[in-house]
């Protein structure tokens, strides 16, 4: 087991993009790029971490939304669909687990030195 990897999960709608609900899913693949989240998932892609899109997004959509991705050119591992909507989350783990809440009124360079102050690589 390989304990110095980052397996990092990255919500798409609301974080990477604008916010664009199920209800609205022919918007998902109009969608704009969040500011500096291109720049900033691929940056910790490059520094070795795996990252792993985790979206509210139906399985349906699962097409469009790597369309999304890979026209944004967002470096990633893998995708995971159905995410439960609304409320927390809590994650319960036998391994480390940090979060990092993103809002519109965080910025990405942001996220990426609040992501080097609770992850020490």
């Amino acid at each position: 087991m390989q304990l110095d990897k980052n397996n990092i999960l990255v919500d798409i709608d609301g974080t990477v993009s604008e916010d664009i609900s199920n209800e609205n899913s022919n918007q998902f693949l109009g969608a704009y790029a969040l500011d500096g989240a291109v720049k900033s998932v691929n940056t910790l892609y490059d520094q070795g971490n795996n990252i792993t899109f985790f979206t509210s997004r139906e399985e349906k959509d699962r097409s469009v939304t790597i369309q999304w991705l890979n026209r944004h050119n967002f470096k990633y591992h893998g995708l995971i669909m159905g995410k439960p909507r609304g409320g927390n989350y809590v994650w319960i783990d036998n391994l480390s687990v940090t979060g990092i809440k993103y809002s519109y009124a965080n910025n990405w360079s942001n996220i990426l030195q609040g992501f080097r102050k609770v992850i020490r690589k």
